[in-house]
């Protein structure tokens, strides 16, 4: 069975002049244009396409990838706006259309907007940023789970995510010592499900002394390039450690406990020293 707003892996049953005919089941041939069909392709070869319908409503298959398929979130530009929505760019020649009633803001062009993917009620794909109601419970995740995260919105005490194309989450301020932006994907990781609501937190280092191996690694190479001194401590300045490590006065000093406690350095007034 194909699926429209998917990726499909499916037969080479016709070569035509300006394409070949890929097996639709129900849909019949699904046409892969000339342009896009890989060089060397054969009847009976199996392609790796996304289906989705042309200006006329007809299954047509592409090796491109839009930014997101039915069923997944993203972050869009509007590239135009009419009575009845705004149109979408997804990264396809035909854009995805945002219907008017399922828009939460007015838009114009230029704006990105938060959507989900999905099948109207005619099979034409389209998008909805009434993200709410496509979104369910994340009760199941555990502290520490890695994570897709995609960054929604700024809050006043950080920044909405969805995780895994399913959940909302929040990424306090306190947990972020990069930067981010809306409609950054990145790997993340559970903080933690809150009992009394069953909302999620979600940090961009895994929690605990876990998360510390890879900085205690770049302080390891930062010290062996200056000649095993470095001149911050677990006493030093907070911004300072930020700017130079690019982390929490809190990740640095779960570092250097880590290598003290593996015996990797020793500290003293004047900073720390390799051993």
């Amino acid at each position: 069975m194909v699926e429209t707003g998917c990726f499909n892996k499916l037969k080479v049953i016709r070569e035509v002049d300006f394409g070949v005919y890929l097996e639709g089941g129900a849909e019949g041939g699904i046409l892969l244009p000339k342009p896009e069909v890989p060089e060397g392709t054969r009847l009976g070869d199996r392609l790796q396409v996304f289906v989705y319908l042309d200006s006329d409503d007809m299954p047509v298959a592409t090796l491109r990838r839009p930014r997101a398929q039915v069923g997944q979130f993203a972050s869009l530009k509007v590239v135009d706006v009419n009575k009845v929505g705004a149109f979408l760019d997804w990264g396809l020649p035909k854009d995805l259309f945002l219907p008017f009633n399922e828009q939460v803001k007015p838009l114009t062009i230029g704006d990105y907007v938060t959507v989900y993917l999905y099948l109207d009620n005619t099979n034409r794909i389209a998008a909805s940023a009434k993200l709410e109601k496509h979104l369910e419970p994340g009760d199941d995740y555990t502290q520490g789970q890695l994570v897709e995260l995609l960054v929604v919105r700024p809050t006043d005490i950080g920044y909405q995510v969805i995780i895994d194309n399913r959940a909302m989450g929040l990424l306090q301020h306190q947990d972020i010592h990069r930067p981010v932006r809306p409609g950054q994907r990145m790997p993340g990781f559970i903080k933690q499900v809150r009992d009394e609501d069953g909302k999620i937190d979600v940090m961009l280092e895994k929690p605990g002394y876990a998360r510390i191996d890879p900085l205690s690694q770049q302080v390891l190479k930062y010290l062996e390039s200056r000649d095993g001194f470095c001149p911050l401590g677990d006493k030093s300045d907070p911004e300072a450690i930020r700017d130079l490590f690019g982390v929490s006065k809190k990740a640095y000093k779960m570092a250097l406990g880590q290598l003290m406690k593996a015996g990797r350095i020793r500290q003293d007034e004047t900073g720390i020293h390799l051993i």
